[in-house]
């Protein structure tokens, strides 16, 4: 399977604008090559080399900055399925009040982490020429300042129909005139959780409650949602095990990779649960929380990634569109007797979230803190805060 495409180009945007200096008039030739042997063709953007991964594909229209800075994507290429990306640019690394890295404040406004965490990004029509006013440089050249090659002209819905069919497959780039991998590699091998966390514990906020976050690849907005309800955060690196720090509540953050290699994480949480703490989990969390009570995880055909994954809260008729990135379930047959399934995927009936019959442990699949994507459930930080008020 082979899809060959070429871009025309201006020399400048309108409006007088400046062109994107990684013009594809000059961009060379680029293949996606997948596992199973199927060929795509395209042209590069972004860095000037190759790059192995798993091909995974996201359904969300906009969002690219959020998405390519989302911890979860470590070690994936990232295939849109929207055709046209790139068109309004990347915004400025701005952070909140100005502070300074390292400050405890620094949290990046507009992305969720400091830097592209996904391997490779994979569009089928890039826009040259962006347009927004709060746009500082191109897709193409913020990809290619941090070392992320990208490839363009690729048929996304083939790719897209093909990682349905056969599920998420390790693929790579080549470029011609690059350094390309030989090989295939599977990042789901590697302890991806310990590669994007932080290294040391740091404190955000202020309140007269302190959560702990377990930083498994934590989105900047998750840290954001809990600071402006009023809470002090201290971030945690995933393997900390909460010596000599008391709080009143424990969130578990989203996060890359196979829960399974992440147990120390999980015996952190089981230590909170068994002493009572109010935990909330998101992602990885839903999942670390299930493996913490002895519950088995699976990894899914395909994931879930984009930002309209409808949900149903179990025994109600209450459904909401939520932000998903994850490629692991929990397997609900596995709860113990004295947990139950809390939410449920509309498209193919994978859990969602899980909650203790009584106690105040909860975690969730999707993301309520969304960014991208919709914020029906944001509603779930608000209930998280009154948790550790009670």
């Amino acid at each position: 399977m082979t899809a060959v495409t070429t871009t025309s180009s201006t020399s400048a945007r309108p409006g007088g604008a400046p062109a994107d200096s990684h013009d594809t008039r000059t961009a060379a030739r680029a293949r996606l090559v997948l596992a199973d042997g199927a060929v795509f063709e395209g042209r590069s953007f972004g860095a000037h080399g190759g790059v192995a991964g798993e091909v995974v594909f996201c359904t969300g229209m906009v969002g690219y900055p959020e998405s390519l800075t989302d911890p979860s994507y470590a070690g994936q290429l990232l295939c849109c399925t929207y055709p046209m990306i790139g068109n309004y640019g990347v915004p400025p690394m701005e952070r909140e009040g100005g502070s300074a890295v390292g400050s405890g404040d620094d949290l990046p406004i507009t992305f969720e982490s400091d830097r592209i965490h996904a391997s490779a990004l994979i569009v089928n029509d890039y826009s040259e020429h962006h347009s927004h006013w709060h746009a500082q440089r191109s897709l193409a050249q913020w990809l290619a300042d941090e070392g992320v090659p990208g490839i363009q002209g690729i048929d996304t819905r083939s790719l897209t129909m093909r990682l349905r069919e056969h599920g998420s497959m390790l693929g790579r780039i080549e470029i011609d005139g690059a350094e390309n991998p030989r090989g295939f590699e599977d990042p789901n091998v590697r302890n991806l959780v310990a590669e994007v966390s932080v290294a040391e514990r740091t404190t955000y906020g202020s309140g007269d409650r302190r959560v702990a976050l377990i930083d498994c690849g934590c989105k900047g907005n998750i840290l954001r949602s809990l600071v402006g309800r009023g809470v002090e955060v201290v971030r945690l690196p995933w393997g900390d095990d909460l010596q000599g720090l008391q709080i009143d509540g424990l969130m578990v953050s989203n996060g890359p990779g196979d829960p399974s290699l992440v147990d120390a994480a999980a015996a952190t949480i089981k230590s909170a649960l068994d002493r009572d703490v109010p935990t909330f989990g998101v992602c990885m969390g839903n999942q670390l929380l299930a493996r913490a009570i002895g519950a088995k995880t699976f990894k899914l055909k395909y994931g879930h990634r984009g930002q309209n994954q409808p949900v149903v809260e179990c025994g109600t008729n209450r459904c909401f569109v939520t932000s998903q990135n994850h490629g692991y379930a929990v397997d609900t047959t596995t709860l113990p007797s004295d947990w139950r399934p809390w939410f449920e995927n509309l498209n193919d009936g994978t859990n969602e979230g899980v909650r203790h019959s009584w106690k105040p442990f909860r975690s969730v699949q999707f993301h309520p803190e969304a960014c991208p994507g919709p914020t029906d459930t944001a509603y779930l930080f608000d209930e998280f805060v009154r948790m550790i008020h009670q």
